[in-house]
C-alpha cells in the first residue's frame, strides 16, 4: 500500500467512523431518547415509538442515495460526500439541545423525527461516496481488502459511540445520564453530552475531507466529457441497469443487511429488552464484542480478493441462518441462567374464547388493544414472559393459568399487570435484581467474570457473521455498475437493504415476538431473508472481482 493509498483510506475511513458515531448514538440510546420525548405514553409504547424513529433514519436511506448519488455522479465524489457530513454533523448537534416534551410538547418529538430523517438522507450519500472513493484509488487486486477498511467504520462508529456513552454513565451515574445532569439553558441529562461532542468530530472530519481529491477515474472521465448527463434515468430506467440492482439487492445486500442488524442491533436490543439486562452491562458486552472482530472485516475483505465475493457473503448468510436459534438460546441461557430456566419449566396459559384473541402485530406501536385476552398477551410479550393460548368455550372469561394453579381472572390492565409480576417470579421467573444476571460495573471488570466472558463470546461470533457479509460487500456492489453511474446505482441497492429490510428489523422482529410469545420468533426475520438471499444469489449473481473499473 503507498503512501498516498493509505491517506485516501485514512481520510475516507476517518471521516465515515465520525458519520457513523453519530447515527448510531441515538440508536445505542433510544430507551432513554423514547422517555424523553415520548413521555405522554406508557412505557412500552416509548420504547416502540423510540425504535420507530430510530428506523425513521433508515427508512430516507435509499432517497438519500437517489440525492446524493445523482450528485455524485455529476458533480464528483469529493464534495459531495463533503456535504453529507455537514448535513448529518449538524442534525446529531441539533438533537443534544432539542428540548423534551415536558418542555415544549408535540413539536420535540416531530423535530425528532425530522432530524432523523436529516441524518439518514445523510448517511444515503456518504456511503456510497466513500466506498466509491476508495475502490477508484485501489489496485483491482487488493479492491475487497482496501474497501474493507470502509466497512469497519461503521462497527467501529457504534464502538466510539459505545465507549462515549459507558465512560458518562459510570462518572455520572445512572439517574444523572438518563435525566437529572444539568448541562445549559434549562437542558437536563448526560444522555445529551455525547449528541453535543459530534460538532467537534464534525470540525475534525471537514478538515480531513478538504485535504483530498476527486477521484482519479472520475476526474479523467470528467475531462473527456464522457460522464452520464442523468445518472437516475441510465441507472434505473433500462432493464439491463435495472436488473443488476434488482439482483445486486436480492441476492447479496438483503441478506448482508439482516445478519448485520441481527448481530449488531438486535442482539443489543435483546439483552435490554427480553434478558433485563442492564444498559451499561449490555453495552459493554457488546463493546467488547465488537472489538474482537473487527479486524476480521479486513480478512474477509482480503478474503474476498483471493476466492470472490460471492461465495464469502453467501457463506456468511448461511452460517447465520443455520445458526441464529441455537446461539441466541445459549446468550439466553448465559447471560440471565434463572430466566432460561423459567421459560422452559415454567408454563403460563392464557385461557380464554378464541373468538376474543386477536392478533398481536404492531410494528409501529399504534394499535389500541380492549379485548381482555389481547390485552393479557401484550402485556406478558413486553415483560418478556413466554406463554401460550389455550382456547377454552364460547364465553369464557380470560384468564391467566400459571403452573396449573389459581386462575389469574382479568379486571383491567392495571390489576392485571401488578398480579403478573409477582406470580411469574413466584412460579420461576427471575426478580428486577436477581444476582444470577450476568452484571460489570466498568468496562474491563468484564474479563474477569467468566459469565460475562461466555456472553461476550457468543456476541462475537455473532459479530464474527456480520464481518464475513458485511466486509465484501462495499467491493462486490462498486464491481456491478460502471464509473458514469457507478455512485447513484450502487449506493441505492445499498441503502434498501441496509435501510429497510436491515432497519426495520428490530422492530419487526419485536412485533414478532409480541404477537407470537416468543421470546426467538423474531429470529425468523433474518433467518428468512439470509436463505432468500442465499438461494437468488446462487442462482443470478454473477461473480466480477478484478473487473477494470474504468472500463
Amino acid at each position: 500500500m503507498t503512501k498516498r493509498e493509505r491517506k485516501v483510506i485514512i481520510a475516507s475511513s476517518l471521516g465515515t467512523v465520525f458519520e457513523w458515531y453519530d447515527f448510531y448514538l441515538y440508536g445505542t440510546l433510544a430507551a432513554i431518547i423514547g422517555k424523553q420525548f415520548f413521555s405522554q405514553f406508557p412505557p412500552a409504547t416509548q420504547a416502540i415509538f423510540a425504535l420507530l424513529t430510530f428506523a425513521a433514519g433508515f427508512l430516507v436511506r435509499p432517497f438519500g442515495a437517489l440525492v446524493f448519488g445523482r450528485l455524485g455522479d455529476l458533480v464528483g465524489r469529493k464534495y459531495t460526500f463533503l456535504l453529507t457530513i455537514l448535513i448529518m454533523g449538524l442534525s446529531t448537534f441539533a438533537v443534544g439541545l432539542l428540548p423534551g416534551y415536558e418542555q415544549i410538547g408535540i413539536a420535540a418529538p416531530i423535530i425528532l423525527v425530522l432530524l432523523r430523517m436529516a441524518q439518514g438522507l445523510a448517511l444515503g450519500g456518504e456511503y456510497g461516496g466513500a466506498v466509491v472513493y476508495v475502490a477508484e484509488h485501489s489496485p483491482r487486486n487488493r479492491r475487497g481488502f482496501y474497501t474493507a477498511w470502509i466497512q469497519t467504520t461503521a462497527t467501529m462508529g457504534l464502538l466510539l459511540s459505545l465507549a462515549v456513552i459507558v465512560t458518562l454513565r459510570v462518572n455520572m451515574g445512572e439517574e444523572a445520564f438518563a435525566s437529572t445532569q444539568p448541562l445549559f439553558f434549562g437542558l437536563e441529562g448526560g444522555w445529551r453530552v455525547p449528541f453535543l461532542l459530534s460538532i467537534v468530530l464534525l470540525i475534525i472530519s471537514i478538515y480531513i475531507r478538504l485535504q483530498m481529491h476527486e477521484s482519479p477515474i472520475f476526474q479523467k472521465m470528467k475531462e473527456e466529457g464522457t460522464q452520464s448527463k442523468a445518472p437516475l434515468s441510465e441507472a434505473f430506467g433500462n432493464w439491463r441497469n435495472g436488473r443488476i440492482v434488482l439482483i445486486a439487492l436480492f441476492g447479496l445486500v438483503i441478506g448482508q443487511a439482516v445478519v448485520w442488524y441481527t448481530g449488531q442491533f438486535y442482539a443489543l436490543f435483546f439483552l435490554q429488552t427480553v434478558l433485563k439486562i442492564d444498559l451499561l452491562t449490555a453495552n459493554v458486552l457488546i463493546a467488547w464484542a465488537l472489538i474482537i472482530a473487527t479486524p476480521f472485516f479486513l480478512v474477509f475483505g482480503s478474503l474476498s480478493d483471493r476466492i470472490g465475493r460471492k461465495p464469502v457473503i453467501l457463506a456468511g448468510c448461511l452460517l447465520a441462518a443455520a445458526t441464529y436459534f441455537p446461539l441466541f438460546q445459549a446468550l439466553t441461557t448465559a447471560a440471565n441462567p434463572t430466566y432460561a430456566n423459567a421459560i422452559e419449566t415454567v408454563r403460563a396459559e392464557v385461557v380464554a374464547d378464541p373468538a376474543t384473541c386477536g392478533s398481536l402485530f404492531d410494528p409501529v406501536g399504534v394499535r389500541t388493544f380492549t379485548s381482555p385476552c389481547d390485552v393479557m398477551r401484550r402485556t406478558m410479550s413486553q415483560q418478556a414472559y413466554r406463554y401460550t393460548q389455550v382456547d377454552a368455550p364460547a364465553g369464557t372469561p380470560a384468564q391467566l393459568v400459571v403452573n396449573g394453579g389459581t386462575p389469574i381472572a382479568f379486571t383491567d390492565s392495571a390489576g392485571f399487570t401488578a398480579a403478573l409480576g409477582p406470580a411469574m417470579v413466584a412460579a420461576g421467573y427471575p426478580a428486577a435484581n436477581d444476582p444470577a444476571k450476568v452484571k460489570v460495573d466498568g468496562f474491563f471488570s468484564a474479563l474477569g467474570s467468566v459469565q460475562a466472558l461466555k456472553v461476550i463470546l457468543i456476541l462475537t461470533v455473532m459479530v464474527i457473521y456480520v464481518t464475513i457479509v458485511y466486509g465484501p460487500i462495499a467491493a462486490a456492489l462498486v464491481e456491478f455498475f460502471p464509473t458514469r453511474i457507478r455512485y447513484t446505482a450502487m449506493s441505492l441497492p445499498y441503502h434498501i437493504g441496509n435501510g429497510w429490510f436491515g432497519g426495520l428489523l428490530p422492530a419487526t422482529s419485536f412485533a414478532i415476538v409480541a404477537s407470537t410469545g416468543d421470546i426467538f420468533a423474531g429470529l425468523w426475520y433474518p433467518v428468512f431473508f439470509a436463505l432468500l438471499t442465499v438461494v437468488i444469489g446462487v442462482l443470478f449473481v454473477r461473480e466480477r472481482r478484478n473487473v477494470d473499473l474504468a472500463d
